[in-house]
């Protein structure tokens, strides 16, 4: 009997066909669900889309309502309650529409318009509240990414201006270089007022037509991440502070300046001579700013104790001059040295040496009397007619004041002189470091190339600073910048430059000055300066450097003498180019003494 292949297959169909891989399935899925994915994605923007214009609708409805409102509002009821000026109108409202709650807020100001001369002109607007700008700003409660939105307009008085009783207050905000702080919050309080405002782009908010008062306004100024400025009350314990509530006087304008800047961080470190830390130390800190004079009140003076691993931080102290003094114990030395300047927005830590607690102790703090940093082996000879203890202060520190000596020098061995630089830069006869005058501009932007400095021994480099730190504002954000490099070796294969993170992305800037840890234990080390300007009509300019350091737990520029007795010692302070000073100290408990002494 005959059997033919086709036959055969038509009675075993499946073995001449093959199905999906379990790898083709997934593949297949995953399609799928992208596929899915894109078309939900989709559709919800959509709906995202369609809410926002609905509630962008709503609030622009809200916005004309009130405007209407406003228009049946008599002129002289025109205001904010408890603000100026004075009127029938809640600072804030809410409204519900379509089941969506939104707020209403409502900002009156008086307008000085310069038409007919304004209360700063000569002669001086005797009636300054000319008319009044009134803004309505409408936001969504439950809506967190949309922003509100606002309507503005100016109102005029239905009347002939006529001599006005009230007086003008206004108020300057500026950070710790003097220049103008815009957003800052601005609140006003009285009998009758209780006002919030903020400042302008120059750092102004004139209010016109408060009712005069002698020492009646109390004045706030905030801003988030910034400290805070304001007049204080006269009181039992502050009968005379630095700045009183402020008078108003009718047709005239009172003037006041308050000072705001970034916050800055403070670390403490306690450890003993051998850098193992010491925990829970009891430390008062005290700042040189005034709230009152006679008695003098400070603005800062607390006491805050170290953790179990002898830390303590904290990123909300104003920018100031502090003193350091710890509780049952000596101090033996500060990294840096005292008093600590810690400028607006900074980082500074402050390691403090401790050692047994004695009845009379001495801690003497040599500076150079003009850059004011510490000199490194200055012998220091403490005496009385039964006693008598010389020693040396620490390293000290890495300067340079003087670029002219020019370029080509590798080693630190001028200190005028420096390694390279590009056309960019150009150094004055008296040895400043400014940008290139080409053609009547400077240009944008310089590098310089300093020496090899030997520090002599393994080091832990602290800071760097330099002079000036206040540049003109023309030059922009941090027209002053450096990178440091550090090495074992005098001769490494490549000299590696960072910033205040350690890495080659970042600078040390006005705001950033504590060396990274990635640099210490070495032995050499040198730094590049970056100069940079916005505007080619300015320069910045750098007139000294300095980069502290110290070796160990050796502080820089600083000797104790402990376990002393009660009375006054002759101390005299000598150093190679320096002038010897010698001076009576009394030591009653725990004294510090900076001695700064001048070059020959």
């Amino acid at each position: 009997m005959t059997f033919s292949f086709e036959k055969y297959s038509m009675l075993h169909p499946a073995r001449s066909h093959r199905g999906f891989s379990l790898v083709e399935v997934l593949v297949g899925i995953g399609v799928f669900f992208l596929f899915a994915i894109g078309i939900y994605g989709s559709i919800q923007l959509v709906f995202k889309v369609v809410y926002q214009s609905r509630v962008r609708m709503l609030e622009t409805a809200i916005l004309n309502e009130q405007m209407e409102l406003l228009r049946n509002v008599p002129y002289a009821q025109l205001g904010v309650v408890s603000s100026t000026p004075s009127g029938v109108l809640m600072k804030t409202v809410t409204t519900t529409r379509n089941n969506i709650l939104f707020t209403i807020t409502r900002t009156v100001r008086n307008v000085d318009d310069p038409f007919d001369g304004t209360v700063t002109s000569t002669p001086a607007d005797t009636s300054p509240a000319d008319y009044k700008f009134v803004e309505i700003a409408v936001a969504c409660t439950t809506c967190p990414h949309l922003q509100p939105v606002s309507m503005a307009t100016a109102i005029a008085p239905p009347y002939t201006e006529t001599e006005q009783t009230t007086g003008v207050l206004t108020i300057h905000v500026i950070d710790a270089n003097a220049q103008p702080v815009s957003g800052a919050t601005v609140r006003i309080v009285a009998t009758s007022t209780d006002m919030t405002d903020v400042t302008d782009v120059n750092g102004l908010l004139r209010v016109i037509g408060l009712s005069p008062a002698t020492q009646a306004y109390q004045v706030t100024v905030t801003k988030a991440g910034y400290t805070s400025d304001g007049s204080t009350a006269s009181s039992t314990s502050n009968p005379n502070p630095v700045k009183p509530y402020l008078s108003v006087v009718a047709q005239q304008e009172t003037n006041a300046t308050f000072t705001i800047d970034r916050l800055s961080t403070l670390t403490l470190r306690t450890v003993n001579d051998t850098c193992q830390p010491i925990g829970s130390v009891a430390v008062h800190v005290a700042g040189a700013k005034l709230l009152g004079t006679n008695p003098d009140m400070l603005l800062v003076t607390t006491t805050v104790t170290t953790n179990g691993s002898g830390v303590y931080s904290t990123t909300a102290f104003p920018w100031d001059t502090y003193s350091v003094s710890p509780r049952s114990y000596d101090l033996l030395g500060a990294i840096p040295g005292l008093p600590v300047v810690l400028p607006a927005g900074a980082t500074q830590p402050l390691d403090l040496l401790l050692g047994d607690n004695t009845d009379h102790s001495l801690l003497i703090h040599v500076r150079d009397s003009v850059n004011l940093q510490p000199i490194s082996s200055a012998s220091v000879s403490v005496t009385t007619t039964d006693f008598a203890a010389t020693k040396t202060t620490g390293i000290g520190h890495i300067a340079q004041t003087d670029w002219s000596g020019g370029s080509g020098q590798l080693d630190m061995v001028s200190s005028s002189k420096y390694w390279e630089s590009d056309a960019g830069i150009s150094v004055s006869a008296g040895g400043d470091v400014t940008l290139s005058h080409v053609d009547s501009v400077y240009v944008e932007d310089g590098i310089l190339e300093s020496s090899i400095f030997d520090v002599g021994t393994v080091a832990d480099f602290v800071s760097i600073e330099w002079e000036p730190q206040s540049q003109p504002p023309q030059t922009g954000a941090n027209a002053v910048r450096f990178q440091i490099a550090a090495s074992s070796s005098s001769t490494p294969d490549t000299w590696t430059y960072v910033g205040w993170d350690g890495t080659s992305n970042t600078y040390y800037d006005a705001t950033h000055l504590s060396v990274h840890d990635s640099l210490d234990g070495k032995r050499y080390v040198r730094y590049k300066l970056f100069l940079h300007t916005e505007s080619t009509a300015w320069t910045p300019t750098v007139s000294s450097l300095s980069l502290s350091y110290t070796t160990s737990c050796t502080p820089p520029g600083q000797a104790y003498f402990g376990d002393l007795s009660e009375q006054t010692y002759t101390v005299t302070v000598s150093s190679t180019g320096y002038q010897t000073v010698t001076q009576a100290i009394p030591v009653d408990g725990d004294g510090y003494v900076v001695v700064d002494v001048h070059a020959e």
